[in-house]
């Protein structure tokens, strides 16, 4: 990681654009644009936790791409500040745009904590099913006191229904705050999982919930 977490990273952007114009410049007296010194991001994965999944169902469920708050929408891992602004760690990233990361998450914690008959991430993959609309509110890591950790927000809300008429069967939100242990990278990373898992997991008993109101149980295998 190029800086201590807590300290601003604007200057990524400038940096990089600093480099790519050296790179050219370099490349014009015969250098190579694929020499760089800069090092690569590293990539931090979050992965469900186990649930205790309640009676089958037999109910296909398809987790749709989450609507992101505009900012956080990315592959940077987000850092808030007490002056509203909002940064990122250098030299870390999440694996993939916040979106598609929360849907991943999602399909786990709904494989592993709602005992459905399939659970997936593609919408049009069960017509007769169950889709799950998600909103992603906050996802960032709050500091609060200069030279504290911070403590990671997670926010989302939800909308279950029904794929063979699109009605609505329930909407639902929840939060998690997780302390992250130390003002270190993978200490923080640590509390966006264990933040993310609490969250999902309100959703994913109150998705198994209003699901089990309407869908018959599931046969014995």
């Amino acid at each position: 990681m190029s800086r201590r977490p807590g300290r601003p990273a604007g200057g990524r952007v400038r940096i990089a654009s600093v480099c790519a114009a050296a790179a050219l410049a370099v490349a014009g007296c015969g250098g190579s644009l694929f020499q760089s010194k800069v090092p690569p991001p590293t990539v931090y994965l979050l992965s469900a936790e186990g649930g205790a999944p309640g009676a089958p169902l037999d109910a296909a469920l398809a987790v749709l791409k989450p609507l992101v708050r505009s900012g956080l929408n990315t592959d940077w891992i987000a850092a808030y500040y007490p002056d509203r602004h909002l940064d990122h760690y250098a030299g870390a990233s999440w694996s993939g745009p916040l979106d598609e990361v929360i849907q991943d998450l999602a399909v786990q914690a709904f494989r592993a904590g709602a005992n459905l008959s399939s659970v997936s991430a593609d919408g049009s993959a069960f017509p007769d099913g169950y889709w799950l609309e998600l909103a992603v509110d906050d996802f960032q890591a709050e500091y609060a006191t200069p030279g504290a950790a911070p403590v990671v927000s997670v926010r989302l809300r939800a909308r279950v229904g029904s794929a063979s008429n699109r009605r609505v069967l329930g909407v639902f939100q929840a939060s998690a705050h997780r302390a992250a242990a130390a003002d270190r990278l993978g200490a923080i990373v640590a509390a966006y999982n264990a933040a993310a898992n609490a969250a999902l997991a309100e959703l994913v008993a109150d998705t198994s919930r209003t699901i089990g109101a309407v869908a018959p149980p599931r046969p014995p295998e």
